[in-house]
């Protein structure tokens, strides 16, 4: 994503970010559970620990997002917009919930055998998919219901990369 030209274009780029941020986000999961059921099913080269390195690398971005908007934008947009506070503390509570399935996914991929049995793919691709059903809900209404407040923040407020966590451009 290019640089806004000037301060109009920069506060209507936060909304946009975020959203582009979710897209991306949203694909590198859907590559995540493709790549792990390719390798549960037997279809696939790729080592456990290939798996385990892209889910941590994944779960570092989808992470580093959230505890931006912790730090950054959910303040910053509690304060502007108090009417905003219960989506906030949603979106805070939705936050914990998607840490605690990363932790789930994270221990079992760096687990994973070689040849993983049925039960072992299933618990997997279990967290894989309730991980995805919990972030689609929460981005979409994330998007609903904050992403024309960030286009109203001043620019004062910060950058992309202190209320959003990271851009575009980090992730990949």
């Amino acid at each position: 994503m290019s640089a806004p030209a000037g301060p109009d274009d920069r506060l209507i780029a936060f909304g946009r970010e975020l959203s582009a941020i979710h897209r991306w986000l949203r694909a590198d999961l859907r590559r995540l559970r493709r790549d792990t059921e390719a390798h549960l099913d037997g279809r696939t080269t790729r080592r456990p620990r290939e798996l385990a390195a892209h889910c941590l690398s994944f779960c570092a971005a989808l992470t580093a997002h959230h505890e931006g908007e912790d730090r950054g934008a959910f303040p910053e947009l509690a304060a502007t917009f108090p009417e905003l506070r219960p989506v906030i503390a949603k979106l805070v509570e939705d936050h914990q919930m998607v840490s605690e399935i990363q932790g789930n996914l994270e221990r079992l991929l760096g687990g994973i055998s070689e040849r993983p049995d049925e039960a072992e793919a299933r618990r997997v691709l279990g967290e894989l998919d309730g991980l995805s059903s919990l972030l689609d809900s929460h981005f979409a209404f994330e998007e609903r219901r904050i992403a024309a407040a960030l286009d109203r923040l001043s620019p004062a407020a910060g950058t992309v990369e202190e209320l959003l966590g990271i851009r575009v451009g980090d992730t990949g």
